[in-house]
């Protein structure tokens, strides 16, 4: 299981380019699809807490997984995972900097690579959002948080608090006004019926 840890997400670690977001789809396919180690909700939970805690979102995701699956030890196996790669990569990159920035054929891999990155969140975000996106209520909170990620240029962690505190409140609220109808319906039975047995 170790192992399993390890070598799942130094694949994300090392086969995904463009940060937390980017890694989202590999993600997805290793903890999700191949070892069923989470549900889809609940990756997009952690995935929604890693985006507002300290640190990068891959690698909050990476350390939740492996300690629930093995404790302590399996958060620091598969946080090593996650960031093995990405060190290797930039303790050799940095001894060829220069000749490497400068090379045509890189920047020409790059633009490719970002390209990739992008059709390959959409995918994702396509993807999730046939899970989570149920209601009109979060239609409403989707298209809210994507006109402010757009428009507003508030930090992402601000529009995810935000979402958060209008889902408490609305829910209360439905669970207040349920708990009401539930009470008024006893009532009126209560009444109909005459006094309950």
């Amino acid at each position: 299981m170790y192992w399993q840890l390890f070598w799942a997400f130094f694949r994300v670690g090392g086969l995904t380019f463009g940060g937390g977001l980017a890694q989202l789809p590999m993600l997805k396919y290793e903890i999700v699809q191949k070892y069923h180690w989470l549900e889809e909700e609940e990756m997009i939970d952690i995935y929604a807490i890693g985006q507002c805690t300290p640190g990068i979102i891959a690698i909050n995701t990476a350390t939740y997984v492996g300690y629930k699956k093995k404790g302590i030890l399996g958060g620091i196996v598969s946080t090593l995972g996650m960031v093995t790669p990405s060190l290797v990569i930039i303790t050799l990159a940095a001894l060829c900097l220069q000749a490497i920035i400068d090379n045509v054929w890189v920047q020409h891999a790059i633009m490719g690579v970002r390209a990739v990155v992008c059709a390959l969140m959409l995918n994702t975000a396509y993807t999730l959002s046939k899970k989570t996106i149920k209601d009109k209520f979060s239609i409403f909170i989707a298209v809210l948080a994507f006109l402010a990620a757009f428009f507003s240029g508030l930090p992402t962690v601000v529009i995810v608090i935000c979402a958060a505190v209008i889902g408490i409140f609305v829910n209360v609220k439905l669970a207040e006004a349920k708990a009401v109808k539930k009470d008024k319906g006893s009532v009126s039975e209560t009444n109909e019926g005459g006094e309950r047995k």
